[in-house]
This record gives structure tokens, C-alpha cells and sequence, in this order.
């Protein structure tokens, strides 16, 4: 065991500084939450979308018997309710008692407030600490507070946090458990990267996470650890972090590296594409539906988005000085207007296959081909309102905007939810969103995993506290 480890209260229990990454649509579930705390570590199951595995022990899957978007969220919400609770339930009764149960929870997934409230109310002194990200969640101390339940914000700045805490978090200062600061540049999934950070210019996290214990301090936060989380594998690499008055008490997150294990509810495909990973196959990109950066594994999906990017020009409807050139758009031939300049692009795109134009909400046309085009409106019309806001759809959950974000569909995007449940799957994976860390590349030289070995979340937990 690497010296400086320590054990640290987390969630009112000593706990090792080991911290389960949550992932949501069925990734991180009861099974791996349970094993993670078995071993005396922090699991955390997922409350997005969760599986409902029934008192019989059977996953229940969700087919929509309703037509409306709105009608298919208020399924999502009912399910994802009874998905989490049954979750928390199998991580409890592996736990056995040991370690910690976290939830982890997307405050920009649709009616994120109801279903966490939802599987807290039905799932009583079986979670022990809240994780949220993906969003500003200012609300996440009082609802913590509501149910006695620690809560864990994540945050890629100082900035971040010193707005959570003013605006809301100092009133529940008790049952903050951590803050968990999320690398933008390394992490998996949705990162918090800003406006005015550079996502090709990566930063280094031991200043970033100094400047927040700083903050930390300033307020009487001495003693509440930090959870670094993106881009972690040896624990020996991150030795001058530990008992460093700088960094103060400091847990670690593992979000891609326990994927690999043989309870992650994974085909064996995906476990094997991490395998064959190459340094800088993981891409940071802006398609999500959700607005935010996140980082997948570049496949043929992640390069078809590209092509989509590529493939648009500018347009206007009615003709000036500058959109002078008229093509025709949609089924009945309708005219619109792009540059002259333009025009060679558009013929050879048409000549190449990608014949079917789409409006984007910022006047440009995007040319994919046939079957494109029709999976991209069919994905649209079947939306069920899996987040608070969609730029694919142009859903909202919000009623008092009934129902829609006020802007054109994006078809640049894709359906989030459809995509995750069918990478977890194994359906096409060369075809799916995979998300993962930037650190999945080294699966192929760690000698832990040679020969394709895959550990239990037993051996992983103890292969990472020996510093590797």
C-alpha cells in the first residue's frame, strides 16, 4: 500500500479514499455500487434512467405506451423513480453494511429534482451521500438537508463552487460531504469546461484544486475533503498531493478505469475496444444535446458528427447581395438562398451521396444522405425528454415554455438516450456515443490488465491502493 493513503470520513463512515465515478443510462448500477462499498470504497449507482430490476429480480425494460413527448417523460420520470430505487436497494444488500452508497445525478437531466426526491423518498437510509454535476445545482443543499443525506457538487473551478456556496450551500455547510473537482480537460462524459477555457489547452489540476481548498478554508471548510476526479490511475502519481497542506484531505475518483471489471454491466465488446485504446482516441467535442463539452471515444459515430459539421453552409430565404445563388430545399423544392461561392461545395456533397438538407437554428444547411436524414427525424419525433433541455429536439421540461426550448431542432446532434442504452447493449459500438476518460488509452500498458485480464471491483480496489 502506498504510505500516505488514509482512510477518511466520507459520508459519516470511515471510508478508503476511493470514489466510484458515476455513469448514468444502467452503466454505474446497484451491482457495481454495492461491490465498490463491499470492498470498503464508495460505490455509486446511477440515477439516470435507472434500471427497475422488480422483487423477483427481473429488469424490467421501459416501452413507452404513450405518443406525446411530454406523455413519453412523464414514463421516463416514473421509471427512472422505480429504476433508482430498486438500485439503491441491490447496493444496499451487497454492501452488506460496508462502505458508502452514493446516488450520482445530472441536474440537466429531465425532471432531475423529481426523480432524486423520488428515489430518496422511496429508498430511505439506503444512500448516503448525493453526487450532481452537469448544471449549476444550487438546490442540492436543501433538498440534502430535506432528507439528512450528504451532497458531493462537481465543479472544474474554484469560481464554480464560490457561487454554490454563496447562493446556497453555506446554509447546509454540516452535510456537505466533498466537493468533487471534475478535470475538464481529462475527464469522461460531460465536462464543465467555460466559455473562456480553452479546451485544446489543457491545465494542470493541482493549481485549479489548490485555488478551491483556498476558498475551502477561507470559509470553515478545512476538514471536508476534495474528490479529484478525471484523469486518475496510479495513485502514486498524485504522492505529492497527499498530506499537502495545499490540497488538503483528498479522496480520488474512478469513473472509466472500474468499466473493466467483471460486474460492470458492459458487452464485452466495449471492454474490449478499452483494451485496444490508443493515446488521443479519446476526442473532446461539442455535440452533445446538452450544450456541454464531452469526451467519447472517437469511432465511427464521434466521425460521422464531424462530417455532419463539415458538411453545412450559411443560407438566407429571401436573396441579397450576398445569399444570391438559389438550390432547392426540403421535398416540394422549395428555394432558398447560399453564397456563390458555396455552390461547387454543395454539388459535390449532393454528387458524393449527401443529398438531403436539414436547417440548423443558425441559418445554416446541413447535407447528410437519405437514411441519415430519416434517422435523424425519426430520433427527433420519438424524443422522451431524457434532459431539462434539448437542442436536438428543441425539448424543454419546462411547462411554463410549453414544452420547448424556443429554437429550430438542431440535427447536428443526436438523441442522447437513444445512443446509451444501446452502447451499454453492445449494439453497433463502433456506432454508439462511448463515453470515456482521456486516460482509457493506458488500459493497453498497464500490466494489470495483461493478457486481457479483467479484475473484479475486489482486485481493482486493491490494485489502486497499492498506488497502481
Amino acid at each position: 500500500m502506498l504510505k500516505k493513503i488514509k482512510s477518511l470520513q466520507i459520508s459519516g463512515l470511515e471510508s478508503l479514499p476511493i470514489v466510484e465515478g458515476g455513469k448514468g443510462v444502467g452503466i454505474t448500477n446497484g451491482v457495481t455500487a454495492g461491490h465498490f462499498a463491499k470492498a470498503g470504497a464508495v460505490g455509486t449507482f446511477s440515477g439516470v434512467n435507472a434500471d427497475y430490476i422488480d422483487e423477483n429480480q427481473q429488469y424490467i425494460p421501459l416501452v413507452y405506451k404513450t405518443h406525446t413527448r411530454r406523455e413519453r417523460h412523464e414514463e421516463l420520470v416514473f421509471s427512472s423513480i422505480q429504476g433508482g430505487i430498486s438500485q439503491a436497494k441491490i447496493a444496499h444488500d451487497i454492501s452488506g453494511g460496508h462502505g458508502r452508497i452514493h446516488m450520482n445525478i445530472l441536474w440537466e437531466m429531465g425532471g432531475a429534482e423529481r426523480v432524486l426526491t423520488g428515489i430518496l423518498d422511496g429508498a430511505k437510509d439506503m444512500v448516503h451521500g448525493i453526487t450532481c454535476g452537469a448544471g449549476m445545482p444550487y438546490r442540492l443543499s436543501e433538498i440534502a438537508e430535506k432528507y439528512r443525506v450528504y451532497y458531493y457538487p462537481i465543479v472544474s473551478s474554484m469560481r464554480a463552487f464560490r457561487a454554490l456556496w454563496k447562493r446556497s450551500y453555506h446554509k447546509a455547510k454540516d452535510l456537505l460531504g466533498g466537493v468533487v473537482y471534475e478535470c475538464p480537460w481529462r475527464a469522461g462524459g460531460h465536462n464543465g469546461l467555460s466559455n473562456a477555457e480553452n479546451p485544446e489547452s489543457y491545465e494542470d489540476p493541482y493549481p485549479r484544486v489548490a485555488e478551491i481548498r483556498s476558498f475551502m478554508n477561507s470559509v470553515g471548510l478545512n476538514d471536508v475533503p476534495i474528490i479529484m476526479a478525471g484523469g486518475v490511475w496510479h495513485l502514486e502519481e498524485f504522492e505529492h498531493w497527499l498530506d499537502n497542506p495545499e490540497i488538503g484531505p483528498i479522496v480520488f475518483q474512478f469513473g472509466t478505469r472500474p468499466i473493466l471489471t467483471q460486474e460492470y454491466p458492459v458487452s464485452q465488446s466495449w471492454k474490449d475496444k478499452l483494451l485496444s485504446l490508443k493515446e488521443g482516441d479519446v476526442y473532446l467535442n461539442r455535440f452533445s444535446p446538452t450544450g456541454f463539452y464531452s469526451s467519447a471515444i472517437e469511432n465511427d459515430f464521434i466521425r460521422e458528427l464531424k462530417m455532419r459539421e463539415i458538411h453545412q453552409v450559411e443560407y438566407r430565404s429571401k436573396t441579397d447581395e450576398t445569399f444570391n445563388c438559389e438550390i432547392p430545399f426540403g421535398q416540394r423544392g422549395r428555394v432558398v438562398y447560399i453564397k456563390s461561392s458555396d455552390k461547387t461545395k454543395v454539388d459535390s456533397w449532393i454528387k458524393s451521396g449527401f443529398s438531403e438538407s436539414m436547417k440548423t437554428p443558425d441559418e445554416t444547411l446541413m447535407f447528410v444522405d437519405k437514411s441519415k436524414a430519416q434517422q435523424i427525424l425519426t430520433d427527433q419525433i420519438n424524443c422522451m425528454g431524457c434532459l431539462s433541455h434539448c437542442r436536438f429536439s428543441n425539448w424543454t421540461d419546462k411547462e411554463e415554455m410549453n414544452f420547448t426550448n424556443g429554437k429550430k431542432a438542431d440535427p447536428r446532434s443526436f438523441c442522447i438516450q437513444k445512443t446509451l442504452q444501446d452502447v451499454r447493449h453492445g449494439i453497433d459500438i463502433e456506432n454508439q456515443l462511448m463515453f470515456a476518460g482521456h486516460s482509457a488509452y493506458r488500459f493497453a500498458s498497464d500490466p494489470f490488465y495483461a493478457n486481457g485480464f479483467v479484475p473484479t471491483i475486489q482486485q481493482l480496489v486493491d490494485r489502486i491502493m497499492t498506488g497502481k
